[in-house]
């Protein structure tokens, strides 16, 4: 129902901040009515002191300090909340001073509850947030969306940024990157889990977590679980008297894909932000709030970072409301559909397509990386240590009876697992994190991913894993209750996390944590080689399981049509999570065949910069702080340039390659970093660093 209204009445008066609206002689007002999808709405009011927006009430201090929070043997819904907004925070920056936190980015203002600004400050930002299940009754499970309004939000000039989570994470999986930002900027910031999130069903307990953490009993929990397992009682007694101790987790188990719709989720967060700003900031009628903000006064910012801004991009694509005004990412994992007409060069290097699957390529990785760490080239690696080399040699020897490498030596094999990587189109900038982005990351990614895209249940053991706590031989235990209460706080949705690994159900002698499992086709450690290669017979076979995951996949890819909007993409070109050959690169060059001349896409690529500005600062990753620069203070200046376009006019710079200069000093002890580190994207650069698109070719200089 709408209200139509002339700009002859006294709402004229409380408009008068609006001159874009007051130029236009007849607008239609429509009531503020509350999104179908939406379910009951749970409101937290914070004052900028014991609690706030940003940090939980930890200020800037407290995120950065290596202490994490404490909680009670039972947490409540707020110590929850601060944990995981520290876990989630330190997850996606470095919280290092010489790294740049306080300086470059992090918490760097404090807002009071009235408003006032005061910079420097501590970090804390008083204000409102909103949060509540997104649940469209197709079957599905429930998506969370939360949105943040900060005191010092002015509804004469708003602005709305969206920050779904990166990864699997929670609902907190952007306040450290969008959500910095935008409530810095006085913006709303419009969150959503992407239907992922730190859903975990215990099968043994028969608890589950709700919408703010809280565990419950399932059967109790009902549809304000945020997952539920898709099993009968029967079914699951079933499983687990043969899978004892399992846990099933919703990125992996919920049978939705739900990447498919991480589009339409960003959307729906920033239709929730509308709605809740305008139940604070529209005007009162006898027949309801008529809105005040709305699409054509509101600057509207898709942004977030790695699978969040992927899922700003497909918002971007599927916007048939116009709700984006432009887009700010950095790292997206974006998956494009198959285009041969496509050629990417760098350089004298030429590669044809439009990149390659996040499954294709994790599988190939997970498959070939343990060996690859044992060549020379990789020497040094930060995270060597996490890859034995007795194990990683035995994986070469599998891969060579496999066919897949060659070499008599396992440095010679080691050499033909790395050159085989970099042929599929890892670039050679990454080789040195070949070895922590196996230890980390691929195997928990590869398992995942190969669930989630063939919709299986956990009972289907895909590949025989399953995930569990384990005891201290490795083997499936009880989940410990503190492990579990505390999951809201801790986990990333994928694990291992919160105390849960990933098992190998076929390791000889009996289920194994993945890691020190025995494959049963070798008899030796190997990091469950059976495992890796069956992973990757899901994309490159043709069985009946195969196929499911490709139909997913199918799922998830996008045209590269942004309509026409302004887009920004920042990508590290050493990333060897979500490489640059494999998504930005392409995504740069379709976007130009969609939509040619209406093309407003700029690509900055970033030298010595990677997918995890985490690992710069961690101690047990020395290395990483001497090769690399923080991604993050390309995304934030890719925000700052994308607000001042669509507020000031301002033009956007060219795509380019951004040159940086590594931190001085010894491995875990590099130096201050400074601005001669992280120059700017240049208005103006050089041709040699200019990125362009001809037709159907894409130029990055080396």
């Amino acid at each position: 129902m709408y209200l139509r209204v002339r700009i002859v009445t006294p709402l004229v008066l409380a408009l008068a901040a609006m001159p874009s609206l007051a130029a236009s002689p007849e607008i239609e007002f429509g009531y503020n009515d509350k999104p179908a999808f939406l379910g009951d709405i749970i409101v937290r009011t914070t004052d900028g002191v014991s609690d706030d927006l940003l940090t939980g009430g930890l200020g800037s201090a407290g995120i950065q300090s290596a202490t994490a929070p404490s909680v009670s043997a039972v947490p409540t819904a707020t110590e929850l909340r601060r944990l995981a907004i520290y876990n989630n925070y330190r997850a996606l920056v470095d919280t290092t001073s010489n790294g740049g936190y306080g300086t470059l980015f992090g918490p760097l203002l404090g807002v009071s509850a009235n408003g006032v600004v005061s910079s420097p400050g501590d970090g804390r930002i008083a204000g409102t947030e909103y949060l509540a299940y997104a649940n469209r009754g197709e079957g599905g499970q429930n998506v969370t969306l939360m949105v943040q309004v900060p005191a010092h939000f002015n509804p004469a000039d708003p602005c709305i940024v969206t920050g779904t989570s990166s990864g699997s994470r929670g609902i907190y999986g952007a306040i450290g990157t969008s959500g910095e930002w935008g409530l810095q900027k006085g913006c709303a910031v419009a969150y959503a889990d992407k239907g992922t999130g730190n859903g975990m069903h215990d099968l043994t307990s028969n608890t589950v977590g709700l919408i703010d953490g809280i565990r419950s009993d399932a059967d109790l929990a009902g549809d304000a679980s945020h997952f539920t397992a898709d099993l009968s009682d029967s079914a699951r007694a079933a499983f687990l008297a043969a899978w004892p101790n399992r846990v099933a987790v919703k990125h992996a188990h919920s049978r939705l894909n739900p990447e498919a719709d991480w589009g339409r989720d960003t959307l729906d967060a920033v239709r929730f932000a509308f709605y809740v700003l305008n139940e604070t900031y529209g005007l009162p009628t006898r027949k309801g709030v008529v809105r005040t903000i709305f699409k054509p006064n509101t600057v509207v910012i898709a942004a977030s970072v790695s699978n969040g801004g992927g899922a700003a991009l497909a918002a971007a694509e599927q916007d048939d409301e116009h709700l984006i005004d432009g887009v700010a990412v950095g790292e997206p994992q974006i998956q494009l559909r198959e285009n041969d007409r496509l050629t990417v060069h760098r350089g004298s290097q030429a590669r044809v397509g439009s990149g390659r699957t996040l499954f294709d390529y994790t599988t190939y990785a997970n498959l070939l990386q343990p060996c690859a760490t044992l060549s020379p080239r990789a020497a040094g690696s930060p995270g060597a240590a996490f890859v034995p080399a007795v194990l990683a040699a035995n994986r070469c020897e599998a891969l060579v009876n496999q066919g897949l490498i060659g070499g008599s030596t396992p440095v010679e094999q080691g050499d033909s697992a790395l050159d085989a990587l970099l042929a599929y189109g890892w670039e050679p900038e990454s080789i040195p994190l070949t070895a922590s982005h196996y230890a980390f990351a691929m195997p928990a990614i590869a398992v995942t991913y190969a669930n989630t895209y063939g919709r299986f249940g956990v009972e289907e053991r895909t590949c025989n894993y399953s995930f569990a706590a384990v005891d201290a031989a490795g083997a499936p235990a009880t989940w410990p209750a503190a492990g579990a209460a505390q999951s809201f706080g801790t986990g990333n949705g994928i694990p291992p996390v919160s105390g849960l690994q990933i098992i190998n159900d076929a390791s000889v002698g009996g289920p194994l944590r993945d890691g020190a499992s025995i494959s049963a086709s070798t008899g030796k450690f190997d990091f469950n080689v059976d495992g890796a290669l069956c992973l990757r017979s899901l994309w490159a076979s043709d069985s009946v399981e195969s196929l499911r995951v490709r139909d997913g996949v199918e799922e998830v890819r996008v045209k590269g049509d942004l309509r026409g909007k302004p887009a920004i993409i920042v990508h590290g070109r050493a990333d060897a999570l979500v490489p640059v050959g494999f998504s930005s690169r392409p995504y740069l060059g379709m976007n130009h065949i969609e939509e040619g001349g209406r093309s407003r896409l700029r690509y900055i690529e970033v030298t010595n910069a990677q997918h995890f500005d985490t690992f710069i600062g961690n101690a047990l990753l020395p290395g990483y702080d001497t090769r690399f620069i923080p991604m993050h203070v390309y995304f934030r200046r890719a925000l700052d340039l994308m607000h001042g376009h669509l507020t000031a006019h301002a033009p956007l710079p060219p795509s380019q390659v951004v040159r940086t200069t590594p931190r001085a000093g010894i491995p875990g002890a590099a130096v201050a970093i400074t601005a001669a580190n992280v120059p700017p994207i240049s208005a103006d650069p050089p041709e040699s660093d200019l990125i362009t698109v001809v037709r159907r070719e894409v130029f990055v200089p080396d």
